[in-house]
C-alpha cells in the first residue's frame, strides 16, 4: 500500500470536514457526558478556528483516495512557556486504513513542516482512553508534559 502525504487544498475540507465530524467522539473521554451532536458542532468551531489562521494541512492519500489528515496551528505558542510550536489541532485517519502507516506518515511530514518553519516543538492533547492514538505518539517521540485533570461533581 502506497502512502502519499500532500498538502491539502479546498477542496479536500469536505474531507476533513466529513472524517473530524465521524471520528470527533474519539476525543471524548469515558468520564464526560458529551452530547454527540454538541461535540460534532464544537469540531466545526475547531474547523472555523484552524482555517482562519495561519495553519498546515496534510491529506494522506492511499491508492487515490483520501485516508487521512492533519491539521497544526503553526503560530500558536506554548501557553506557558511562550515558546513558538507546532500544535496538532486535529488528526484522523479513515478506520479502514487504521494500522496501516498513515497516521505516521502524516506525522512524520507534520514534524518536516515544523521544522521548515522553524518550531522547535509539537505539541498535541488526546484523551487517555485513546489508547492507539497514544501509542502512536509514543512511537513518534511524544512525551506527556502536562495532564489536565477532571472531576464529575
Amino acid at each position: 500500500m502506497k502512502i502519499e502525504i500532500r498538502r491539502a487544498v479546498p477542496r479536500d475540507r469536505a474531507f476533513v470536514r466529513d472524517l473530524g465530524e465521524r471520528t470527533a467522539m474519539d476525543s471524548v473521554s469515558a468520564t464526560r457526558q458529551a452530547d454527540a451532536v454538541a461535540v460534532r458542532e464544537n469540531y466545526e468551531r475547531l474547523l472555523d478556528i484552524v482555517f482562519s489562521q495561519s495553519h498546515v494541512a496534510l491529506i494522506a492519500d492511499v491508492e487515490g483516495g483520501p485516508a487521512g489528515f492533519f491539521l497544526m496551528l503553526d503560530q500558536m505558542p506554548d501557553e506557558v512557556t511562550g515558546e513558538a510550536q507546532g500544535f496538532i489541532a486535529y488528526m484522523a485517519v479513515e478506520p479502514g486504513h487504521r494500522d496501516a502507516g498513515v497516521g505516521t506518515a502524516l506525522l512524520e511530514r507534520g514534524e518536516d513542516e515544523a521544522r521548515t518553519r522553524g518550531l522547535p516543538y509539537m505539541a498535541l492533547m488526546v484523551t487517555e482512553d485513546n489508547a492507539a492514538a497514544r501509542a502512536l505518539y509514543a512511537r513518534a517521540g511524544f512525551l506527556t508534559e502536562r495532564r489536565l485533570l477532571c472531576k464529575m461533581l
